[in-house]
């Protein structure tokens, strides 16, 4: 399934949806309440209530399938982020040449990292397709891209192997993970990473199940039109497997808790000479059997 969170027009009700053939979205929320099924009422409540709720929320959009004629089309709606994670754990320096154009412009070290390099962003820098990532020219001029698979938890993990880790996957997303490069204060990275509006998140959350091997999907990252990243998520250092194992060795991995699993080569901060995000940009992430997350730059002095 193609879950995601939705508005129609001249209402502020968030509603919880489904992605259909045709771009068409079946109101879950709608269809539960009409047929009495027992559905939570947003995507978060949706993951944590379990393998139940899940199963009702595909035999409604099996039947809102069926005649989906009558259904607004994604163009008629206004999404917002799937959902608002309880955290969100990034990773650095996940694909190799990342890792050499970090520290070519960033003084990140030359060699590759044994183990995964983990930060996190707080839930408030989460912002939704089509909403702003905010550029304040007081607090940064080097206002970054990163184009990132996001994984969304869906069953609690603790000390969990590696071998056990994708049952814990409820699905996938994309997160730009934006980033203030000259914002990072002796080394950390939270105000640079974690500002509002820098996790842009979306547009959609797609069911582990529709995505077998998100070891092999390409993913792509367009500025005003330009190619700026291309690659693939099988380039990463640590995979997804290993990236659950880690974090859960001694972090409670939640319910729609979000991984950033890392960025492939191409950021602003790696061109020669080096560009960045300008107010009025448009910054288009894509990830292949997920879709585009596209979000403006605006001036937010």
């Amino acid at each position: 399934m193609r879950l995601l969170t939705f508005r129609t027009p001249g209402t502020d009700d968030p509603r919880l949806g489904a992605l259909l053939a045709g771009d068409r979205v079946a109101d879950l929320s709608a269809l539960a309440a009409a047929t009495g099924a027992d559905l939570p009422g947003d995507l978060l409540g949706l993951i944590r209530a379990g393998e139940r709720a899940l199963a009702t929320a595909r035999a409604l959009a099996d039947d809102a399938a069926r005649d989906p004629s009558a259904l607004p089309t994604l163009a008629e709606v206004t999404l917002s982020a799937p959902l608002r994670p309880g955290k969100i754990v990034g990773v650095g320096l996940n694909y190799v040449e990342h890792v050499a154009e970090s520290h070519r412009t960033l003084d990140t070290d030359r060699e590759l990292p044994d183990r995964p390099v983990l930060f996190s962003k707080p839930s408030t820098a989460v912002t939704g397709p089509g909403q702003p990532i905010r550029h304040n020219a007081d607090l940064t001029e080097q206002l970054d891209w990163e184009c990132e698979l996001a994984v969304v938890i869906g069953a609690p993990a603790f000390r969990v192997a590696e071998a056990d880790a994708r049952r814990h996957v409820f699905g996938y997303s994309i997160v730009n993970d934006v980033s203030a490069r000259d914002q990072r204060r002796s080394g950390q990275w939270f105000f640079s990473k974690g500002q509002d509006s820098y996790a842009p998140f979306g547009p959609v959350v797609v069911t582990a199940d529709e995505i077998p091997d998100p070891q092999r999907l390409d993913l792509s990252l367009r500025v005003n039109g330009e190619l700026r990243q291309d690659s693939n998520t099988r380039h990463m250092l640590f995979g997804i497997a290993r990236l659950i194992a880690d974090i859960s060795s001694g972090v409670t991995l939640e319910p729609g808790d979000v991984i950033a699993t890392g960025s492939p080569s191409g950021v602003g901060a790696g061109m020669v000479p080096p560009r960045f995000l300008r107010p009025g940009d448009l910054v288009e992430a894509t990830i292949e059997g997920i879709g585009t997350l596209a979000n403006p730059v605006i001036d937010a002095r």
